[in-house]
């Protein structure tokens, strides 16, 4: 069975995210229609602080649409994907500490090569003692029949200090992280937390 998410980037014209989490995941859930929450998330760095961004599962069609009808959501633009090699499941994210989206353009003819990259590369980066830091997702587009798209990246760490010495990780994965790089045209990454109750 394939599955489908939708990474939803959504602003209010409040000053913070919050209003637009509760009504969400509370009086406004029903907008969202059968869509899953894969997990919610307010920035570190890269978001305003009346943005957040909603990884929805699914059911994600006409998301942006339905998104625009929660009150007090102002914009939102999604993009919607399927997982490559990770994840195999709907299961929301739980675990408390930092999620990295990492959205890398790529040509879409790369797609496969880089997921391969990327598995194998997680064999040593996510067992190291040095940090702490489990991929959650690669993602690509659903709609793969242009020559360039996106690729999205979800890593969760225990903190920015794990983040940063995962810089440097085993020579193994190194090595599949650099060629990764080389068929990456572009980068952009955004840290958030995940948003509790």
């Amino acid at each position: 069975m394939a599955l489908h998410f939708a990474f939803n980037r959504i602003q209010t014209d409040g000053p913070n995210f919050r209003p637009m989490y509760d009504a969400i995941v509370g009086s406004e859930r029903e907008k969202l229609g059968d869509a899953g929450i894969w997990g919610a998330f307010y920035g570190l760095f890269g978001l305003a602080s009346n943005e957040m961004i909603l990884v929805t599962t699914g059911d994600i069609t006409n998301m942006d649409d339905r998104l625009c009808l929660v009150d007090p959501v102002q914009t939102a633009e999604s993009i919607y994907l399927e997982p490559t090699v990770r994840p195999d499941d709907y299961d929301p994210r739980t675990r408390e500490g930092l999620y990295v989206f990492r959205f890398f353009d790529v040509r879409n003819s790369d797609v496969n090569q880089i997921a391969q990259l990327s598995k194998t590369a997680w064999e040593t980066f996510e067992v190291s003692d040095e940090y702490r830091a489990i991929p959650q997702a690669l993602f690509c587009e659903q709609d793969r029949s242009s020559e360039f798209g996106k690729m999205l990246l979800c890593t969760w760490y225990d903190g920015l200090n794990s983040w940063q010495v995962s810089r440097t990780p085993a020579p193994e994965a190194r090595a599949n992280f650099r060629a990764r790089g080389q068929l990456t045209l572009n980068t952009k990454p955004y840290a958030t937390r995940l948003i509790g109750g």
